[in-house]
């Protein structure tokens, strides 16, 4: 009888689990290798499932193990994540089993991109990432931080990584939300090489921490040779968070935008939170002044009330009126509604239309200023007048070709 070494069991397993696996792993001193596979659809997919679990132990170089894999219908990125997580719980390696990148996941995005939404999704839940897309929300987070439990936290890791490159989000931003700086830090090495557009900074308190997270990432970025930004939001949770609040906004370029996390931030204080939001108001107001005034997007917190949409319109409609560009779901029924009161409103698309039209005559003309009545127009005016007809545009609110037909 073989001499067992170590052991290991990694992912999820269970009469309600779905699209995930669990991998149970043992390395022993002979035997070679004993795999058993436990699945429902193993008469359609066992023999490839089967061949990649090979290809990853012979690419560890495992000689001898005992490995049950029990499927509830997982796809290879995920039962690649399960297996490496596994086999580095046992022993150390350098080396990383990828598959492909997928060319859907390679796009770069733009600091000011739309992010009227952003959907949250457990980063160690493979089931809720595979169709997050086809619901189109402006980004998609996977979340290492709070969704997932602290045991499972290092497994979690490969999960994410894998998802960032084989899973299609059908153009939504790719966005990762890392752990508390300083355990954050070391998720750095699971994403930045892996086309993430955007991580998110959880329970920030001060403009250090963006220096740590761009400095893990600006040594990545070497060692991977990658060229593209890696913008950052950092996660405003605590009273000493909205009192840094511009420091933390201004400290980098690749800051491009800053949330507000309203349950910690009122857990923080004391205070309970309330759908009226009284007790936020200043701290969500500081937040939105600091990123105008540093020149980012002010992104609002998560309505948790996943059944409630009216309410979630009201918030939604409050949530503009302080100035904020979009806000937190944790659910994707709620996409659509925060896209619906956050669009720009008719009267806001016809100013825009009117500052752009301005802009455009004047350019024209070779003046140097640009006024619409009685009242100048500078740079930044514009620039938001332009991304209000961009978002438009894109919500098909206005055509592509208003300009033809525009009467004030």
């Amino acid at each position: 009888m073989s001499d067992i070494i170590t052991k290991s069991s990694i992912g999820n397993y269970g009469a309600k689990v779905r699209s995930d696996c669990q991998v149970i792993m043992e390395i022993c001193e002979s035997g070679g290798i004993d795999l058993q596979i436990n699945s429902k659809v193993n008469a359609m997919f066992g023999n490839s499932n089967r061949e990649l679990i090979m290809e990853i132990l012979n690419f560890y170089e495992i000689k001898n193990a005992k490995i049950v894999l029990n499927d509830s219908g997982a796809i290879a990125p995920v039962i690649s994540a399960r297996m490496e997580a596994a086999i580095k719980s046992l022993i150390t390696t350098d080396k990383d089993f990828l598959l492909p990148q997928i060319e859907e996941n390679t796009t770069v995005t733009a600091k000011d991109k739309m992010r009227f939404s952003r959907l949250y999704l457990p980063g160690n839940s493979p089931n809720m990432m595979l169709n997050a897309g086809i619901h189109y929300p402006n980004g998609i987070i996977l979340d290492l931080e709070d969704a997932v439990a602290p045991d499972k936290k290092f497994e979690a890791r490969f999960m994410v990584r894998n998802a960032l490159r084989n899973i299609n989000f059908y153009g939504a931003e790719r966005m990762v939300r890392i752990n508390q700086i300083p355990q954050g830090l070391d998720d750095l090495d699971f994403v930045v090489a892996h086309n993430v557009n955007m991580i998110l900074i959880p329970k920030c308190e001060s403009a250090q921490q963006i220096h740590q997270v761009n400095d893990r990432i600006n040594k990545l970025k070497i060692k991977h040779h990658i060229d593209y930004p890696i913008w950052l939001m950092p996660i405003i949770e605590s009273a000493l968070g909205v009192v840094k609040a511009y420091e933390i906004a201004s400290e980098a370029d690749n800051v491009a935008s800053m949330a507000i996390g309203l349950e910690d931030y009122t857990a923080d204080i004391g205070t309970l939170r309330t759908s009226e939001g009284t007790e936020s108001f200043y701290a969500r107001s500081a937040v939105v002044n600091a990123c105008r005034a540093a020149g980012i997007q002010p992104i609002d917190s998560v309505f948790s009330d996943v059944s409630d949409m009216q309410a979630l319109a009201i918030n939604a409609k409050v949530s503009k009126s302080l100035g904020f560009d979009g806000m937190g779901c944790i659910h994707p029924r709620q996409i659509s509604v925060i896209h619906e009161n956050f669009a720009p409103e008719k009267k806001e698309i016809l100013k825009a239309q009117k500052i752009f039209l301005a802009f455009k005559a004047a350019k024209e003309k070779g003046l140097g200023v640009v006024s619409l009545g009685t009242k100048m127009i500078d740079a930044p005016v514009v620039k938001r007048a332009e991304n209000t007809l961009n978002v438009a545009i894109s919500l098909g609110i206005i055509d592509k070709d208003w300009e033809t037909n525009f009467e004030a």
